[in-house]
């Protein structure tokens, strides 16, 4: 056997980042990091390389499972689920599709998978978008007032999926925790999602 040429091995990260807003007074209401599933999203990346229909990003999923309220007020985070293959949020109480090319997707204009890259750099940016509409989920109470932090459309944790051919059913990318958010009648709330992969 002949010898063999130089190994490239290259340096890679992943991170990234969720900001939710109130679109008509413009609050923000969440803005941190979150945290990645590397096996998921390595097995993703690999999928898309290799032209499988699987390895895209697909559903932004919403839940109610990743805290827990005290009487007093005080707030405990669960660990957000990025170990086990078949990882999911702790309880799911309403997704979207946000596949721009699904004709299950209800407006790609606001619900959207895009990517960005600065030619030069060694990173490019996925930017997933999903708005929540005024009269979205069926079941959500009129107002912002609750006092019942465990209400199903409460949210405390978002997650990412690939694509599945039944719904639900795909890798969990990326899972992020964070104190709760109501979702009301009375309020329309857009989620941008951001996952950065760098090489180098």
């Amino acid at each position: 056997m002949g010898k063999s040429g130089p190994i490239d091995l290259t340096d890679a990260s992943t991170w990234g980042h969720v900001l939710i807003t109130d679109t008509d007074t413009g609050e923000v209401l969440l803005d941190q990091h979150n945290a990645i599933h590397s096996e998921n999203l390595s097995v993703a990346i690999a999928r898309a390389l290799s032209g499988n229909p699987d390895g895209h990003i697909y559903e932004m999923h919403f839940g109610n499972g990743g805290s827990t309220v005290s009487g007093t007020g005080s707030i405990t985070y669960l660990p957000p689920n990025t170990e086990s293959s078949d990882s999911d949020l702790y309880n799911t109480t309403y997704f979207k599709i946000i596949d721009e090319s699904s004709p299950l997707n209800v407006d790609p204009s606001r619900n959207s998978v895009t990517m960005k890259h600065v030619q030069g750099l060694k990173f490019s940016d996925i930017i997933i978008k999903a708005t929540l509409e005024f009269g979205e989920p069926a079941g959500q109470q009129a107002f912002d007032d609750t006092t019942n932090l465990d209400g199903e459309f409460v949210f405390d944790e978002i997650g990412l999926k690939t694509f599945d051919v039944t719904s639900n059913n795909g890798l969990l990318i990326s899972h992020v925790i964070f104190s709760p958010i109501q979702k009301s009648l009375n309020r329309q709330i857009q989620v941008l999602y951001t996952i950065r992969v760098q090489l180098g």
